[in-house]
C-alpha cells in the first residue's frame, strides 16, 4: 500500500514565495533581535520595525494571498482540530495541502505572540529612560517600565512556542516521513495527487507589501509625519 502511494506521488507547488520569504526573514530577524537586545539597542529597534512590517504583511496575506496562505484555509474549528489530532500517532505521511488544523492554530499563536512582543516593545522604556520605544511618550514612565517587563515575558513565551514548532517539524520528519522544512525552502511538496492550488498575482503581493511597509514606517516614527 505504501509503495503504491509512493509511486503515485507527485511534486506539487504548495507555498508561494511571499510566505517563504516572511518565514525565513522572521527566523533571521528574531535571532538578530535577541542578540542585539543588550548592547545594540538601536539595531534591536530597527529589527523590531522590520518584524512589524513582516507581520503586517503576513496578516494581510492571510486574507488576500494565495490559497494556502489564507487563514480561511487552515484555521479550523474544534471538531476538525480534534479529529486531526487523533491521526497524529499514525505513521502515514501528511497529505494536507497546507497547514493542518493543529499547525494552523500554531501559526495563529505565533503571529499573535509576535505582534504582542513588538507592540509592547513600542511602548517600553528602560530604567533610566534613555532608551525607549517610539510610542513610549504616549504612556507614563511607570507604565513604560511595565511594558518593558511584558515585552521580556512575552518574548520568553515566544521562545517556548518556537521550540514547540521546531519539535513538531522534527516529529513530522522522523515519524510521519513528511519534510515540512524542505517545502518551506522550495515551495513544493509531494502529494498523492496534485491538489491544484491557486496562487495570488504579483500586483497583490506588491500592494500588500507597500501597505505593510508604510504602516510599519509610520509606527516607527511614532505617528509623527
Amino acid at each position: 500500500m505504501t509503495e503504491a502511494r509512493t509511486e503515485a506521488a507527485v511534486s506539487a507547488r504548495l507555498w508561494d514565495w511571499p510566505v517563504r520569504l516572511v518565514h525565513w526573514a522572521l527566523v533571521l530577524l528574531l535571532g538578530f533581535a535577541w542578540w542585539s537586545v543588550d548592547d545594540h539597542l538601536t539595531w534591536h529597534r530597527w529589527s523590531g520595525y522590520a518584524i512589524l512590517g513582516l507581520l503586517l504583511f503576513r496578516v494581510l496575506w492571510g486574507f488576500v494571498g494565495s490559497r494556502t496562505a489564507r487563514f480561511s484555509s487552515f484555521v479550523k474549528g474544534p471538531g476538525a482540530t480534534i479529529a486531526y489530532a487523533r491521526t497524529l500517532p499514525n505513521r502515514d505521511p501528511a497529505d494536507v495541502p497546507g497547514h493542518n488544523p493543529i499547525g494552523g492554530w500554531s501559526v495563529v499563536a505565533l503571529l499573535v505572540v509576535l505582534l504582542a512582543t513588538v507592540t509592547t516593545g513600542l511602548f517600553a522604556v528602560d530604567v533610566d529612560a534613555f532608551e525607549a520605544g517610539p510610542l513610549s511618550d504616549r504612556v507614563s514612565y511607570d507604565l513604560g517600565r511595565q511594558f518593558a517587563v511584558w515585552h521580556d515575558l512575552i518574548f520568553r513565551i515566544l521562545q517556548v512556542l518556537v521550540a514547540v514548532h521546531v519539535l513538531a517539524v522534527a516529529y513530522y520528519l522522523v515519524w510521519k516521513r513528511t519534510n515540512l522544512i524542505g517545502a518551506m525552502f522550495t515551495g513544493r511538496r509531494r502529494f498523492a495527487a496534485d491538489p491544484g492550488l491557486t496562487f495570488a498575482p504579483a500586483w497583490r503581493i506588491a500592494a500588500a507589501a507597500v501597505l505593510a511597509a508604510a504602516i510599519a514606517w509610520i509606527v516607527s516614527k511614532g505617528f509623527r509625519l
